[in-house]
This record gives C-alpha cells, structure tokens and sequence, in this order.
C-alpha cells in the first residue's frame, strides 16, 4: 500500500451538493414568498458559484460571501433584504440535508476494510457541513473531518494541508492522497501541499487549469481499482 492518509473532498464528492442546495434553496424561497423559485435559483446558482471562485483567489473573504450573496440575489430583482439573517436561514435549511451519491458507502466500507485511513478535507462553513455530514450516515467513515472555516484557511492553501497534518498521527505527505472533484480547490490544493491528488472527474470534464493531477478516475469503482495497484 503506497499511500495510507486518504483525504476526501465531499462536496460533488461524496455529497450531491446540487441536490442539497436545490431542496435549501425552495426552503428558503417558499419561505420568504418568492412565487417564481426557478427564476431566482438560476441566477443564484452560477453567481454562488463565481463568489466561491472569488474566495478561492482571496478576492473576497468568507464574512462577505456568506452575508452578501442572498442580499445580492434580491437585489437582482429589486428587493432589499437582510443577507446575514437570509444567510442564516439557508445554512439551517442546508444542514439537514444530507444526499449522497449512489455507491458511496460502499466505497468507504470497501476502503476502510483495506486498511486506508479516512479524513474529510472540505471547504464550508461548520455548522453546514457538520450537519450535513450527520444526516448523510457518513461521518462514523471518517476519523476526522477538516473543514476550512474551523482550519481560518481553505483549499488550495498549503496551510490548510500542514494544518490537517498537524492533527493526523504519523502523517507522511508520501502516504497520503487528496481526492476530489474540482481542479482548483482540491488537485491544485495538493499540488501547493506537494500532496499527491486523484482527480475524481465523473462527468469527463477537460482541464483547462494549471492543476496537474497525479491520478483520474471517473467512477468509484475505478477509483477502488486504482488504489489496488498503487
């Protein structure tokens, strides 16, 4: 066995984070009675992206994109509203939501069983992904979980990577693997780290980044084969 420390992403990862986000999104709409919830979800979605980019580059700091994007999306369409306490309600609505892709607890059993030790490595807020991890069924698979806001650094910070190792006992940057969907937050996070990365890219999505992953695999079968030879 090469590597011994597997570090998981969850968002479009492990956890449906699309799914989680749409049920959220009709809570919170419905709630503040919005009639015309698709209309508002299709500008959120690619702007909530966008600002977690911005956050990513530190452009902008987690404070401001978790209390700025629902006032922003109101604003859109020419309503005025309180983005802290908007931000608040969707983060209890997203907390109980806990969507799971098919196949992923097979795939923590089957790794577990090997002898790999487990770890979530996510950017988020705590409360979201503590919660939403509870409701999954998937926290008892993870020695420990990593999340940016409790770490004050996120992915691909090389800190965020030296402080998850501070806290693993024997951690060795040559036995461990960072696993996760998205180029610029988790392969180019562990390549700052000098970590090596397993791209997992379902969808056959091209890289146009810089992030140079050190493995790919497209289903968590072939992600099972991989580490078999390694």
């Amino acid at each position: 066995m090469t590597y011994k420390f597997l570090l998981f992403d969850l968002d479009h990862t492990l956890l449906d984070f699309d799914a989680a986000e749409d049920v959220a999104l009709s809570q919170l709409l419905n709630e503040e009675g919005v009639e015309d919830i698709q209309t508002y979800k299709n500008y959120y979605v690619p702007m909530n992206k966008a600002l977690w980019k911005d956050l990513e580059q530190k452009k902008i700091t987690k404070v401001e994109l978790v209390n700025t994007r629902f006032e922003k999306l109101f604003a859109h369409f020419g309503i005025e509203k309180d983005g802290a306490y908007l931000a608040a309600r969707y983060q209890f609505f997203l907390s109980k939501q806990g969507q799971i892709f098919p196949g992923v607890e097979d795939l923590l059993k089957n790794l577990i069983h090997q002898g790999y030790e487990l770890y979530a490595a996510t950017n988020g807020i705590t409360t979201i992904q503590t919660g939403r991890l509870a409701q999954s069924g998937l926290a008892p698979y993870f020695n420990q979980v990593f999340i940016s806001e409790q770490l004050q650094t996120q992915k691909p910070d090389a800190l965020f990577y030296e402080k998850i190792g501070q806290q693993i006992a024997g951690f060795s940057k040559e036995k461990t693997l960072m696993i996760g969907d998205s180029l610029t937050a988790d392969i180019q996070g562990g390549n700052n780290a000098g970590i090596a990365t397993i791209w997992y890219n379902p969808h056959h999505l091209e890289n146009h980044t810089q992030a140079k992953p050190t493995y790919e695999v497209d289903s968590y079968q072939a992600l099972l084969e991989l580490l078999d030879k390694l």
